[in-house]
């Protein structure tokens, strides 16, 4: 019996037909986005984020204050080291993603710098990505980024997540 290696080229859904002797089976394939965040259009404290066609996000708005702005929830799909890395960041805005158990608690520290790797703590369910003003007099935002969080330590270049609709709120 041989090996048989499947690279996947991009993120889809497909199938690969297998055939030995006078058996047939079919076996759906899909591949995933390497970007296991999930995020969408979001409201809240003075700022608005939308999804730009490319899968990017587009934040407009001045927060209402300080470590205030938008955020998701969405669950963890991963375990294991995570890079998480930040293109065409915005001034004056700060980025984290924090780990949570089954009950909302954190856990462990949050990931807060582009470009930051960390082990999702064990018990971790959750993930929730936050966009805050991190200026003590808030100013008005208007621009684009591209965030990941991938599995590794090696940041690639960025990937649309899987999800882009997953409605968001304000922090």
């Amino acid at each position: 019996m041989g090996a048989l290696s499947i690279t996947g080229i991009k993120p889809g859904s497909t199938s690969l037909k297998l055939t030995a002797g006078k058996i047939t089976k079919t076996v759906p394939i899909t591949v995933l986005s390497r970007n296991l965040l999930s995020y969408g259009p979001a409201e809240g404290n003075g700022l608005t984020a939308t999804v730009n066609s490319d899968g990017s996000l587009h934040v407009t708005g001045t927060a209402t204050r300080q470590w205030r702005g938008v955020s998701w929830k969405f669950p963890c799909p991963v375990q294991g080291t995570v890079k998480f890395s930040i293109t065409g960041g915005i001034s004056g805005l700060a980025y984290n993603v924090k780990c949570l158990d089954v009950n909302d608690n954190q856990l462990g520290e949050q990931i807060n710098n582009a470009n930051s790797v960390m082990a999702i703590p064990a018990g971790t369910v959750s993930l929730f990505l936050n966009i805050i003003s991190s200026e003590a007099t808030p100013t008005a935002k208007d621009g684009d980024l591209r965030i990941q969080l991938e599995s590794g330590d090696t940041a690639h270049e960025w990937m649309k997540p899987d999800n882009t609709s997953l409605k968001g709120g304000g922090l």
